[in-house]
């Protein structure tokens, strides 16, 4: 492998999802960069420059010299090594640590002398330094700052967003003492035209990746709770956010559905942690409930309102109009559609999706409904409308009724449509 003239720098990237692969890509547009991934078809596509989220375009691909590999034994030609690998949560909400860890098993018995180990995937402060550092230790049979050195730095990919860019964002980055720190953030500049911050600690920037999203996560839980309120209220939320924001110091949210690898599952990282020394995080845990209640009070307002149209529930056939956690991405994970459809699915409904990111075959083994095109739909008696996708911009009111059976229900939660207008055309109509 050649190296970088400068400094002799090789870097490998373990984990070449939403996070990896886009570091991977800047850095291989400026030196040889080792990709390394345990999914072999993700592999081979990427090897014909195809990637499968469609978040780095074929051309991006290309300009990138990148050796994409699942053979852990390339890992010990570099000597930076970049870990971003999932860490999700148990259906118990408890932190699943087994990606990061089996990674850190990889690089440990892969490991060469001298080498930079930099942790990007969201955890809890002190997983680094508790958890992955004696893996390392172990595996590699060397020892911590002597033999080698580790840090952190949070990722901040915003999946399908093209204006804040990898490059465009500020790279937090941390060290075990000042010379990994400084040289972390040397590598990290070569590609990060916003620039680096240096954290104090590896534990603070583990800690202010997490509560990025748990600032996120309490917030869009306050508009949610006040939505819960306005329904019962009887007034539009909408309405209500669009005269409150004349005030010059209201931050202004949406309600909706919180899914997704990162909201939604980063603040029982911090709980978990806050609970194991002795404290009950009362606020966190309570806007994580009230985002989790959502898809329910979504299915009472689809059942209600279908009553109150003179439908029969029983059979009833209800359209969930995207089912990705966010517009315009390819990513199912933690999609709070799901959440929707096993809620429905109570009732004995007649459930479809239209869901045109996704394969068919996808939607039915993780949905476990069936996905249509929209010109296949009719007689719908309820729609739901989950995402705003671009490819929806050019669906109007009428089209939605021409799919529909007499006095259909819309559930517009991204609020594609006026609501008098969906009224006038004959729509039961209500938002979030």
């Amino acid at each position: 492998m050649q190296e970088d003239k400068e400094n002799k720098l090789k870097i490998c990237v373990v984990g070449l999802g939403y996070v990896g692969l886009p570091l991977a890509v800047e850095f291989g547009k400026l030196m040889p960069v080792v990709g390394f991934d345990i999914n072999e078809k993700k592999v081979s596509e990427l090897r014909q420059y195809y990637d499968a989220s469609n978040e780095i375009s074929e051309e991006e691909l290309r300009k990138a010299n990148i050796t994409y590999t699942s053979n852990p034994e390339l890992v010990k030609q570099t000597n930076f090594i970049i870990v971003a690998v999932p860490t999700p949560v148990t259906k118990a909400h408890v932190p699943d640590l087994k990606y990061v860890k089996s990674a850190s098993e990889i690089i440990g018995k892969n490991l060469e002398k001298e080498s930079i180990v930099v942790y990007e995937s969201t955890v809890y402060p002190g997983v680094t330094e508790e958890k992955c550092i004696p893996i390392l230790e172990k595996c590699s049979g060397m020892r911590c700052g002597v033999d080698f050195k580790v840090g952190y730095s949070p990722e901040r990919i915003n999946p399908g967003d093209k204006e804040h860019t990898i490059n465009k964002i500020i790279k937090v980055v941390s060290g075990m003492d000042d010379e990994s720190t400084n040289k972390i953030a040397e590598v990290y500049s070569k590609i990060i035209t916003a620039g680096v911050f240096k954290a104090k600690s590896i534990k603070v920037a583990e800690a202010a990746k997490v509560i990025e999203n748990i600032q996120r996560d309490l917030n869009i839980a306050l508009v949610n709770e006040l939505a819960l309120i306005f329904y019962r209220l009887g007034i539009s939320t909408k309405d209500v956010l669009d005269a409150a924001s004349t005030k010059w110091n209201f931050h202004r949210y949406y309600p909706g559905l919180v899914g997704g690898h990162c909201i939604g599952v980063d603040p029982y990282y911090l709980t978990y942690k806050a609970q194991e020394l002795g404290y009950n995080p009362e606020v966190i845990l309570s806007g994580r409930n009230v985002n989790n209640f959502m898809p329910k009070h979504v299915v009472d307002i689809a059942i209600k309102n279908m009553i109150k149209a003179g439908k029969k529930v029983t059979n009833a056939k209800v359209v969930l109009m995207g089912l990705v956690f966010k517009e315009d991405v390819k990513d199912l994970r933690n999609s709070r559609a799901k959440d929707i459809i096993e809620e429905l699915k109570s009732y004995n409904l007649n459930i479809i999706a239209y869901e045109p990111l996704l394969d068919n075959n996808d939607v039915e083994k993780h949905f476990g409904v069936k996905n249509y095109m929209f010109n296949e739909i009719s007689n719908a008696d309820c729609i739901i409308i989950i995402n705003k996708h671009k490819i929806f911009a050019d669906i109007t009111l009428k089209d939605l009724l021409k799919i529909s059976s007499s006095t259909p229900v819309l559930i517009d939660i991204k609020n594609m449509f006026e609501p008098e207008e969906a009224k006038n055309n004959g729509f039961i109509y209500i938002s979030l």
